[in-house]
């Protein structure tokens, strides 16, 4: 045989060997495409993604929802058949659910991928209706199974889903000072109730110490809180929990402390860089509160605001232009400046 035939012939075998690989392949490619098709569902897996601290929502739950309609039950069902799209909007119907992804992997298996919506606050109106705002200041109704341990907000002025520009400010207000308090673990233990004043103003009633924090418009959210623990940290750990009935901490670089027994105020403390000692206080005070912080109530309701003495004044008072208090006078207020240059607007 020549060797130009037998070099044709060689090739002409190779091409007809990958021919028959190929269509192989084809053929058993339409196989499994057709034997997955045909193939029934075997089971459902759930998996749940978010703060399982404040879970309302289950396993159980989520294989109830997709079960629901027993005659569409997707197990037994072939995977040709099963309308995804349909169970996906079903198991998002539910107002716990942020979203769901569903899919069938190759063991027929199908997978339900579920994000819970987690809640930051609840917020309870004047008629005494309550719900849960989550971190996309959306409302989530509440659960007669699980009460989530979040901070509470009473007075809020509307039921209305639509808000106005003024509750609307305020609803966003709610949202901002609710995830500033749930993401520091001292403010989240020490934080029993958020009062909504009738001028849309808040004011704090603490789980530790018989006082009421006036904390005015709910904006400059971490600089008031860093003055009232710097407060808590100069003053209240020197001068006692329950010395003062009110703390005002809506002024601009200053705390202003009312005192509930007459006494004269202590001058206000020297400000000075942060050292090991102060590192070391700030412990203590959340080991203390954390300490008394006692665990959610099965139906938690308001907590009623304490009655306080009325304050001497409101009038904003100066460190600088504050005089001794004089024997027999109206109830002084302990000034404590903020951090100038923390504290700055």
């Amino acid at each position: 045989m020549a060797p130009k035939t037998a070099t044709i012939l060689r090739r002409i075998f190779t091409l007809l060997l990958w021919s028959g690989v190929l269509a192989g392949f084809v053929v058993l490619l339409a196989a499994a495409v057709q034997e997955k098709d045909t193939a029934r569902c075997k089971g459902i897996r759930v998996q749940l993604r978010g703060d399982d601290r404040n879970a309302f929502i289950d396993e159980n739950d989520i294989k109830a929802l997709v079960l629901k309609d027993k005659s569409r039950n997707p197990v037994g069902t072939p995977v040709s058949e099963l309308d995804i799209n349909n169970l996906e909007q079903i198991v998002e119907a539910d107002p716990w659910v942020r979203s769901a992804e569903l899919y069938v992997d190759n063991r027929q298996i199908l997978n339900i991928d579920v994000v819970q919506r987690d809640p930051l606050a609840r917020v309870f109106t004047f008629s005494g209706n309550s719900f849960y705002l989550d971190e996309q200041n959306e409302r989530i109704p509440v659960s007669d199974r699980f009460t989530a341990r979040v901070p509470v907000f009473t007075g809020f002025p509307t039921e209305a889903e639509k808000l106005r520009k003024e509750d609307s400010l305020l609803y966003k207000q709610i949202g901002n000072m609710a995830r500033f308090i749930a993401t520091d673990t001292f403010w989240n233990a020490q934080v029993e109730q958020v009062v909504i004043t009738g001028d849309r103003k808040f004011e704090i009633i603490p789980k530790l110490g018989d006082h009421v924090i006036v904390f005015g418009e709910g904006n400059d959210i971490e600089k008031k809180f860093n003055k009232l623990l710097l407060f808590y940290r100069e003053g209240l750990s020197k001068a006692g929990w329950n010395t003062y009935s009110r703390i005002n901490i809506a002024y601009h670089e200053e705390v202003i402390g009312t005192r509930r027994d007459g006494k004269s105020a202590p001058p206000p403390p020297m400000y000075r860089d942060t050292t090991d000692a102060d590192v070391a206080m700030d412990e203590d005070l959340r080991a203390t509160v954390a300490a008394v912080d006692p665990k959610p109530a099965d139906n938690p309701v308001p907590v009623k605001k304490p009655k306080t003495d009325k304050p001497a004044s409101s009038k904003t008072v100066k460190p600088a232009a504050k005089k001794p208090a004089k024997a027999g006078s109206q109830k002084p207020k302990a000034v404590y400046p903020g951090n100038n240059r923390n504290n700055r607007n």
